[in-house]
């Protein structure tokens, strides 16, 4: 009896490590993580250091000397990116598509000063910045590699009402009104 207690007791004390459960999400990830395709993914990296501040984390090669995965972070976000990768992935770059169907929309403590920064790297600017309806100083630009990136600096916090009026001037204005 003696020797089942001191074997039970045992087990109760099992290392840390042993006990130790892995976290669903990596810890300084999020819970949904943007993942690029794109064209010259070692171009992308080096291009994304300079026009975004990004820090490179990692990267693997792939078959024919593409880039297979690559992580980078900009602030408190990671995003993914790999080249396109026939047979073994059907996502494919905005060159391959002619344009893409996402937006990159980052926050910034400086919105003008990120903006002549991408600017200067490289990337077209699609929407000049401006202080937006929903409270927002916003612009929109595309990279070299074909993807849009939305910079903003929260500088305002609108209500729901306000919201609502504003934005309505704002398609009036568009043509989009009623």
């Amino acid at each position: 009896m003696a020797k089942r207690k001191a074997a039970r007791k045992t087990a109760r004390k099992a290392p840390k490590a042993a006990k130790r459960r892995v976290r669903p999400v990596p810890p300084g990830y999020h819970t949904l993580t943007p993942y690029l395709t794109v064209d010259d993914a070692g171009g992308a990296l080096e291009f994304y250091k300079r026009a975004f501040g990004a820090a490179e984390l990692m990267r693997m090669p792939g078959p024919g000397g593409r880039i297979g995965h690559a992580e980078m972070r900009i602030g408190d976000s990671v995003f993914m990116l790999s080249d396109e990768l026939p047979g073994v992935s059907t996502c494919r770059s905005p060159r391959a598509l002619g344009g893409t169907t996402f937006q990159l929309f980052l926050y910034v403590p400086d919105v003008d000063k990120a903006f002549a920064r991408a600017a200067a790297a490289g990337c077209k600017v699609k929407t000049p910045l401006a202080d937006m309806f929903w409270g927002d100083r916003y612009g929109k630009l595309e990279d070299p590699f074909g993807n849009e990136w939305g910079l903003a600096t929260h500088r305002e916090d609108v209500k729901p009402a306000e919201m609502a009026r504003r934005a309505a001037e704002a398609m009036k204005a568009m043509g989009q009104g009623t």
